[in-house]
């Protein structure tokens, strides 16, 4: 196992988990799917990462993957030496309509300075994509797009 697996594995072991995976949750409804998908595409500025931002790393669902649901996310919050990460400015935007799904997660799942993991979240079939973003105490943004296909 590479230092930074193990590095993860040891993250997420201490990231806490408050639902059980018989407690499914509807983290997005057929309607806003198809609302997401036949919107056009958001305009959003070309700019660069933030140097020394933090970074957010997919655990679950495996990238490029299809995944059943439910499903289970699991992410790991990653802040350089010289900030920490802010949990409380954990957003998640839904789809091209960038619909605010954040207090759906968060209802199901404690979140952490080391990440938020979550069971049991229901997605119709198709694809879907997750903008996730955290803050850290330097005020600098990282952000991470997940895009996960349900069968």
């Amino acid at each position: 196992m590479s230092t930074r697996a193990s590095w993860l594995a040891g993250l997420v072991a201490g990231v806490a988990l408050s639902v059980s995976a018989a407690q499914a949750f509807e983290l997005v409804s057929l309607q806003e799917q198809q609302a997401a998908l036949t919107a056009p595409e958001p305009l959003s500025p070309k700019t660069n990462p933030v140097a020394g931002a933090p970074m957010i790393d997919i655990v679950e669902p495996r990238i490029g993957s299809v995944i059943t649901s439910p499903t289970s996310i699991q992410l790991v919050f990653q802040a350089s030496a010289s900030s920490a990460v802010r949990p409380e400015t954990f957003k998640v935007l839904y789809g091209r309509l960038r619909l605010d799904i954040t207090q759906r997660l968060l209802g199901a799942a404690s979140i952490t300075a080391q990440g938020i993991a979550v069971k049991g979240a229901n997605l119709p079939k198709g694809s879907h994509r997750l903008l996730l973003s955290i803050e850290d105490s330097l005020g600098r943004q990282g952000q991470r797009q997940l895009d996960i296909e349900v069968n």
